[in-house]
C-alpha cells in the first residue's frame, strides 16, 4: 500500500523504528526492564513462567528488529550506490555501471531519471585531456 510521497507504510515504520531504537534512552529503558525482570525473580521463585516471559519478549523483539535492520541496510546500500554512481559520472570514467539504476525503488525516480540522461547505453570514448583512469589530468 503506497502512501503519499510514494512511501509504503512499512518503509515509514522501519525508518521510525530505526531512528527510535538507536537512541540511548531506549537502551536505558531496555536495561531497566531487564533489571526489573531480574529483581522479580525471587518473587516468582525463578520459575519457568518467569523465564518464559523474558525469553518470549526478547525473541519477538529480535525477530522484528531483523526486518527493520534489513530495511535500513537496504536504504543505506541504495544511497551509497547513488553516491558512487555520481562520483563516477563526475570524474568522467570510461565505463560506468549504469545498469544499477534499473533495480532501484520508485522513491529514487528523480535520481534514476538523471542517470538515464547522463549514462547512455553506448560507451563513448573519454574526453581529450583525461588521464589513464578517465580522470582529468592535473
Amino acid at each position: 500500500m503506497q502512501l503519499r510521497g510514494g512511501h509504503t507504510w512499512y518503509g515509514r515504520f522501519a525508518k521510525w523504528a530505526a531512528r527510535v531504537s538507536g537512541r540511548p534512552a531506549v537502551f536505558a529503558l531496555a536495561m531497566a526492564l531487564i533489571v526489573a525482570w531480574f529483581i522479580t525473580g525471587p518473587i516468582f521463585r525463578f520459575n519457568d513462567t518467569w523465564q518464559l516471559a523474558i525469553n518470549t519478549a526478547t525473541t519477538i523483539l529480535t525477530f522484528l528488529m531483523v526486518f527493520v535492520i534489513q530495511n535500513t541496510q537496504s536504504r543505506d546500500t541504495q544511497a551509497i550506490q547513488i553516491k558512487r554512481d555520481e562520483l563516477i559520472r563526475s570524474t568522467q570514467a570510461r565505463t560506468t555501471p549504469c545498469s544499477t539504476w534499473r533495480s532501484w525503488r520508485s522513491n529514487n525516480c528523480k535520481v534514476r531519471a538523471s542517470l538515464r540522461v547522463a549514462c547512455p547505453r553506448s560507451t563513448q570514448p573519454a574526453a581529450t585531456g583525461t588521464g589513464r583512469h578517465g580522470t582529468p589530468d592535473p
